[in-house]
Parts: structure tokens; sequence; C-alpha cells
């Protein structure tokens, strides 16, 4: 299994994620990878870890996802890797659930969004979003 972090979707990804929505709560896992310094696109200099830029987009999306009925429901630093096998694990874990994937869309929209997103994307090397559903409406 080859497995390639990224910080923006590619066509088809984007495609499947545009593509009708059951209107039913997705979990996004976020598997996420910092660099070790933040690089902004617009070229401004910056002391902050890329740990550190992300945290400026997390504490911001937690409202922008809670205006659309959403909310994070975990995040914790990567520990170990227990089972398998990768070249390098991923710094945290991040699960966050939408109404639907329309408020997902709707979040990414929205001015807030645009503002705090810089920081997300000098902070990340790159990430995996799993996007998750609870088809069955039972816990295990």
């Amino acid at each position: 299994m080859e497995v390639e972090n990224a910080v923006i979707p590619t066509a088809a990804q984007m495609e499947g994620f545009l593509s009708p929505d059951a209107g039913e709560p997705i979990f996004m896992v976020n598997l996420l990878k910092y660099r070790e310094r933040a690089e902004y696109e617009d070229g401004r200099d910056s002391e902050l870890t890329g740990r550190e830029a992300y945290q400026i987009y997390a504490t911001g999306v937690a409202r922008v996802i809670r205006e659309v009925g959403g909310q994070l429901c975990f995040g914790a630093e990567v520990a170990r890797l227990m089972l398998g096998a990768v070249e390098e694990l991923w710094d945290e874990v991040a699960i966050a659930m939408y109404p639907s994937r329309k408020a997902m869309l709707q979040m990414i929209q929205m001015p807030e969004y645009a503002e705090i997103s810089v920081h997300r994307s000098a902070g990340l090397a790159g990430q995996l979003n799993i996007e998750t559903i609870n088809a069955s409406g039972q816990w295990l």
C-alpha cells in the first residue's frame, strides 16, 4: 500500500466529494503531518513551527465548523504505530463531524475559512482526509 500525503485534493477526489449528498453526517478522519517550520505562500517571515501554524487554523476552524452544525470530535498526537508499517508516522489525528458533505462544502466556501486556511497550508507537510459515515447508526 502506497501512502501519499497531500494538502489539496485531486480533481477526482473533489468530484467524489461534490457527488450527490445523502444528507447524512460525515466524520472526517484527518491524519496530519506538520512541516518543521511554517511556510506561508505569501512569503512572510515566520518563526512558527508547522504545528503552531496549524494550531492557529485549528482554533479558527473549530468556530466555523460549529457555524455549519458540525463539531470537532477528537484530536490527539500519534504516539506510535501498533500494527502495520509506514515509512513515516503522522503527527496528529483529528476527527471532525459535519452534518453532511454539503455543510462541509459550505464551510470551506466561507470568507472566515479562507482567512484561516493560510495557516493550514503553512503548517502542513501533508495529510490524509478519510471521509467516513456511520451507515448502521450503531457504535461498536
